[in-house]
């Protein structure tokens, strides 16, 4: 009897939707490629079946400080066994893609971990582990694409009855295009589904969002369908002064379902609402009846879909209510292959070309810079291209999940029972081509008014800040909105006083002004007298920190330092660390001053400092939840010294420059984690601080890798004694990557050459194109003064 062709196993583990958006990528590029691949969650997955399996794939995601996702707690522990033989894997095959961010310190953990226990319990790895990264312009996928491709060639070398035809073939795509995954059934209205409807208030609240999220595809294992409860806004209070530029709330929720036990330092949950005018132009921009009573499930009815809370996915459903509370359609962007389906679907032409474009590997930059980088939404992306009408199957199963957005909550459920508050940031900011973007549940939270009584879903979990025990003394750092959690935990230790004597607390906060951003300022103020529990007469402190309102600036760590003496007591009396922020250097600025002071204070050399810390972290008793900065650059002897900043900004008097760095013949040497030199002789900014260029008279040409944002450049490259001139994009920790394949030199028609290019790229308006031009004609004026002659 012929053996069954082989057939993959790929296992994620995600806490916001992203580690299954990939895994189901990879099963769907090795469908294409004729192998039949199982998609499942990892906590529907038996770990003691592992020994079992051929070949797994594992794609997991990192949170937190190197925590993993709640889904895979459980199998995690299941590997992490004593009993386990050292060659219980042995014969299992294996790959691990991973999905961080290299901003926190601990990036795809999660990945490195899983990665070598399973090589430790004996099983091979078929590929190296590939490591997605969310600071790529192009997120996870930038590293997905060429590891799916090393990890195809692999399996075949290794059982070739993966791909019969070989990893290069790939089954027609209009074949697979007229098979999505899930189905959608239309339903006559009938007196079940007219009484459903009409049901009042909080009851068919909660019934619509449980049938809706119990039927949609995005769903992420650790939320459960029905929401743990539903919350009432009562209070909406501004934190910052009007017109300072900031925008931070106090929010109040209460219970007005189940009251949920959750302690200090716990998470909750929101699903946000949508804007109604977006959700009615989605509908009406895809031909779509919004009363339309449909039901959706996945083709087959895969495990990892079906409803384990009851049956709602086989209740129907309003068309516009699914919309509104499953698919995200004017906030998140829309992945690659969203794009890929919309070509299929284009009448015309032109729109059918470039969608063809976007989707395919050479049109990857072109597609980050109009998508990614503008953070163009599901809506704005369908206005663009009005020939397209996708069937609402492919729209369920490719418009980005609507996801519950997380917060660390800001009070004591025994100050406040019955109640939960937040301190929420309400998120703005301007894209590179001047679009006004909000972010979505912190907008649509300040928009609330409490008078209106809106029922809000929301559901709790366990946070990386364990509360206290009472008689543990605290030192607190959380400067901005980092200080949400410690406003629950001085409530709670004010609340333990009342009935003993409790330890007291240290905390530093930081803000910019006293006058503008000084968040609960009254609140700490009082818990630093009267004996509270930030009092001095208690043995605490409250130290603030304002950034801006005096010449030097100055942050928590600078406080610390000057409190080093009282911060070193609490360590030696048995105090744990708590650090939270949003500020990616933040947490190393503060362990570093951490280091410098038990260093001193205990009169240590700092390597031993380090590993003080080190212990106190293992035992429990250092917490981070964290979460870009300008930078400066500084000359100093033969050395440019770049600091924390993602590009080199220097003037744009072109002769004076070169004075000065022509002797240098120096380096760069960029002082962050992504380190490296580089040698040159000139570095040369261009019009209004958009675009930069460095010269390298070498016979290769190098940019400084960026942290932050990407930019276009026009590199000028040294060859052959000719400068040349390439259109690239510099992308954060990559260098340059050019976006076209040819090269201008300076002859007589290079700088048309160069405008044709330019003027074909949708994503570089009239004044980019200038400016970029602009750059063009110095540098070629520059090869006439100098490069012709060397």
């Amino acid at each position: 009897m012929e053996r069954e062709p082989a057939k993959l196993l790929i296992l994620y583990a995600t806490q916001t939707g992203n580690a299954l958006d990939a895994a189901e990528r990879i099963g769907r590029e090795a469908e294409r490629r004729g192998c039949a691949a199982s998609v499942r969650s990892i906590d529907d997955f038996d770990a003691s079946s592992l020994p079992h399996e051929d070949t797994v794939i594992f794609v997991v995601s990192t949170t937190g400080q190197g925590d993993t996702p709640d889904s895979m707690k459980s199998f995690w522990k299941y590997l992490l066994q004593r009993n386990i033989a050292k060659n219980w894997l042995e014969g299992v095959h294996y790959a691990v893609f991973g999905l961080g961010d290299s901003g926190y310190q601990k990036y795809n953990f999660v990945a490195k971990k899983l990665d070598r226990r399973i090589s430790d319990l004996g099983a091979t790895a078929v590929v190296e582990r590939g490591l997605g990264d969310d600071q790529h312009p192009s997120g996870y996928e930038g590293a997905l694409d060429p590891w799916m491709s090393s990890m195809w060639n692999m399996l075949y070398q290794i059982n070739p009855k993966f791909f019969p035809n070989g990893p290069d073939f790939v089954i027609s795509d209009t074949k697979l295009i007229n098979q999505p995954k899930f189905q959608i059934t239309y339903h006559e209205i009938d007196k079940v589904d007219l009484q459903s409807s009409s049901a009042p208030g909080l009851d068919h609240v909660q019934m619509q969002t449980g049938r809706a999220r119990s039927m949609s595809p995005g769903k992420v294992s650790h939320i459960k369908n029905i929401p743990d409860c539903f919350l009432k806004m009562i209070k909406n209070q501004p934190l910052c002064r009007a017109g300072c530029g900031k925008d931070v709330r106090h929010f109040e929720f209460e219970f007005v379902s189940t009251i949920i036990e959750y302690g200090v330092g716990d998470v909750l949950e929101v699903l946000p609402g949508q804007d109604p005018a977006a959700v009615d132009a989605f509908i009406q921009c895809c031909n779509l009846n919004p009363e339309s009573l449909i039901t959706v499930h996945p083709i087959g009815m895969e495990s990892r879909h079906c409803d384990t809370e009851g049956n709602d996915y086989k209740v129907p459903i309003k068309l516009k209510t699914f919309v509104e509370l499953t698919m995200d359609i004017a906030s998140a962007s829309p992945r690659r292959y969203f794009f890929e389906v919309m070509s299929y679907f284009a009448t015309a032409e032109h729109e059918k070309e470039r969608l063809q474009y976007f989707a395919s590997p050479e049109g990857r930059d072109d597609l980050y810079q109009y998508n990614q980088k503008e953070r163009r939404n599901v809506l704005e992306v369908l206005e663009d291209f009005p020939s397209v009408q996708m069937p609402f199957e492919w729209l369920v199963q490719l418009v980005p999940p609507l996801k519950t957005r997380a917060f660390s909550i800001s009070s004591s459920p025994s100050a406040h029972p019955n109640q939960v508050h937040l301190t929420v940031n309400v998120v703005s900011w301007t894209t590179p081509f001047k679009r006004k973007r909000t972010g979505l549940c912190s907008t649509w939270l300040a928009g609330l008014d409490p008078q209106d009584g809106v029922y809000i879903p929301a559901w709790f979990r366990k946070g990386s800040l364990p509360p206290p025990p009472p008689s543990i003394p605290l030192v607190l750092i959380g400067p901005g909105t980092g200080c949400a959690p410690f406003r629950g935990f001085v409530e709670e230790r004010a609340i333990q006083d009342m009935s003993g004597s409790a330890a007291p607390i240290m905390l530093f906060f930081g803000c910019r002004n006293q006058e503008n951003d000084f968040l609960y300022k009254d609140f700490w103020l009082s818990h630093a007298q009267n004996g509270g529990p930030l009092s001095v007469a208690r043995g605490g402190g409250f130290y603030v920190a304002f950034s801006r309102d005096q010449p030097q600036k100055v942050y928590v760590q600078h406080k610390m330092r000057e409190q080093s003496q009282r911060v070193w007591n609490f360590l030696v009396e048995g105090a744990s660390i708590y650090v939270a922020g949003s500020s990616t250097k933040m947490p190393s600025d503060v362990m570093s001053a951490l280091e410098e002071i038990i260093s001193k204070e205990a009169g240590v050399s700092r390597e031993t400092a380090v590993l003080q810390l080190r212990r106190l972290e293992k035992d429990g008793r250092y917490h981070v939840e964290a979460c870009e900065s300008t930078g400066t650059l500084q000359i100093d002897g033969k050395r440019i010294f770049v600091q924390d900043t993602a590009f080199v900004r220097l003037s744009r008097q072109l002769q004076l420059w070169k004075s000065k760095l022509a002797e240098f013949q120096g380096q760069i040497d960029y002082r962050q984690r992504r380190c490296f030199l580089l040698n040159l002789n000139l570095v040369y900014k261009s019009i209004q601080g958009e675009f930069f260029v460095f010269e390298c008279f070498q016979k290769l040409g190098v940019v400084v890798k960026p942290i932050e944002k990407p930019r276009v450049v026009l590199k000028f490259i040294w060859m052959q004694k000719v400068i040349g001139i390439a259109l690239n994009q510099v992308i954060p920790g990559h260098g340059t990557i050019p976006l076209s394949p040819y090269y201008f030199w300076p002859k007589e028609d290079a700088w048309e050459q160069l405008r044709l290019l330019l003027e074909g790229k949708p994503w570089i308006s009239r004044k980019q194109l200038h400016a970029l031009l602009n750059q063009a004609t110095d540098i070629i004026e520059l090869w006439q003064d100098t490069g012709s002659n060397q």
